[in-house]
C-alpha cells in the first residue's frame, strides 16, 4: 500500500501540473479570493457544479470568465432575467421553410464551461430546465436527446435571497450543485490592489497573439490548460486513497445531520431536512480533489472539515424554529462539525 501511495503521489504531481498554471494566470486578474478560486478548482476536478452566492461586485462572474479564459475550452456566459424562457438556454426546433422540416438549434448550454450569471432573477420554469443537463450531462429538444460536450459545468452565480427581484431556487436544483460557495468582500489591503490594478491608466499587458484574451486594466490572461487535461486529472482525483476511518467519518457528519439525537448533538429542533445521500458522495469526492490540488495522494480528516461547509450549508433545511431564532444551516453545521468524533 505504501508504495502504491508513493506512485500515486508522483502521478498526482505530475497531472496537476496545470493547475498552478491556471491559478497563476487566474490570479493576474482577480485579486484574493483565494477560497473562490479553490473551490471551483474543485468542482472542475470533481465533475461538480457551483453555486457562487455573494452581493453585486464581488468578481464572481469576472472569476469564472478568466477561469474559462484559461482553458481550451467552449465557454457560454448566459445571463438569467425574470422574462428568460426555456428554450433560450436548451435550445428549440426552427421550422425551415426551404424543405418543410424542423431542425433543432442548439442554445448555449452545449459548452464545457457555462456560466449561469445570476441564477435566481428567473423564475423556477427556466432554472428547472437546467435539471437535466446538470445530472444528465443531455438535453431534450422535442423527442430527441442530445449528449453535451465533456467536460460539462456549470457554474452559477446569485446573490442573496434577501435583494429585490430574486426567486428562491428549487431544492432539487440546489442539491444538484456540489458546491454552494459563500463569497464575501475583500480585506482591506486587497481592496487597495484591485484599485491600483483597476484604475491604472497603463495597465498590465501580457502580449497578444493567440491564445491571450485581455482582461480589466490590459492584462493578458493565457490559455494554460486543455480539456484533456481536466479529463485525465478527474480519473487520478478518483484514485485518491481514501481510508476506511476516514470515510466513517465522512458518514457519521451527513448522519448527524439526519439523526443529531445519535450523536449526542442537540439540534435536531432546528433541522427540518438533513443532507440527502448526493452529499455523501459529493463530500468524499470533494475532498479526494482538495486533496489533488495539495499534492497529496489519500484524503485527511482536514480535508473533509475544510470543504464540508461548502457541500453541506444547501442541503440542512433549517425549521421555521431555526429561523425564529436566526439559527442558520451553517451554524448547525458547525455545531456538527465540532461535536462529531474525529478519527
Amino acid at each position: 500500500m505504501e508504495s502504491e501511495l508513493q506512485g500515486l503521489v508522483q502521478v498526482v504531481q505530475e497531472t496537476g501540473a496545470f493547475i498552478d498554471r491556471i491559478t497563476s494566470e487566474v490570479s493576474r486578474v482577480i485579486v484574493g479570493q483565494k477560497y473562490m478560486i479553490d473551490r471551483l478548482m474543485i468542482g472542475m476536478l470533481s465533475d461538480g457544479h457551483v453555486l457562487l452566492e455573494g452581493v453585486p461586485g464581488l468578481a464572481k462572474t469576472l472569476t469564472v470568465k478568466t477561469l474559462a479564459q484559461t482553458i481550451d475550452a467552449k465557454f457560454q456566459r448566459i445571463q438569467f432575467t425574470p422574462d428568460l424562457l426555456p428554450a433560450d438556454l436548451v435550445g428549440t426546433l426552427i421550422y425551415n421553410q426551404k424543405d418543410g422540416t424542423f431542425e433543432p438549434r442548439k442554445g448555449p448550454v452545449f459548452a464545457n464551461l457555462v456560466l449561469a450569471d445570476e441564477i435566481n432573477r428567473a423564475p423556477a420554469k427556466v432554472q428547472s430546465a437546467l435539471l437535466e443537463s446538470m445530472q444528465e450531462h443531455q438535453v431534450t429538444i422535442s423527442d430527441t436527446t442530445y449528449p453535451l460536450p465533456e467536460p460539462f459545468l456549470v457554474l452559477a452565480t446569485m446573490n442573496p435571497i434577501e435583494q429585490e427581484g430574486t426567486y428562491p431556487l428549487p431544492e432539487a436544483q440546489v442539491d444538484r450543485f456540489m458546491l454552494k460557495l459563500k463569497v464575501s468582500y475583500p480585506t482591506k489591503k486587497e481592496e487597495r490592489a484591485i484599485l491600483d490594478r483597476m484604475t491604472d491608466p497603463q495597465g498590465e499587458t501580457y502580449g497578444q497573439g493567440p491564445g491571450v484574451s485581455q482582461g480589466p486594466g490590459g492584462i493578458g490572461v493565457r490559455s494554460t490548460a486543455t480539456t484533456q487535461e481536466i479529463l485525465k486529472a478527474r480519473e487520478v482525483v478518483k484514485q485518491i486513497y481514501v481510508d476506511e476511518k476516514v470515510k466513517n467519518y465522512i458518514l457519521d457528519l451527513v448522519f448527524a445531520t439526519r439523526r443529531p439525537e445519535d450523536y449526542k448533538i442537540d439540534v435536531g429542533q432546528y433541522i427540518e431536512y438533513g443532507a440527502s445521500p448526493r452529499a455523501t458522495i459529493f463530500l468524499t469526492q470533494a475532498a479526494k480533489a482538495y486533496a489533488f490540488l495539495r499534492h497529496r495522494a489519500h484524503v485527511t480528516p482536514d480535508d473533509v472539515k475544510t470543504i464540508g461547509m461548502d457541500v453541506l450549508r444547501h442541503r440542512v433545511i433549517p425549521t421555521y424554529e431555526a429561523e425564529a431564532e436566526e439559527i442558520t444551516s451553517e451554524d448547525i453545521i458547525k455545531k456538527i462539525f465540532d461535536e462529531v468524533e474525529v478519527p
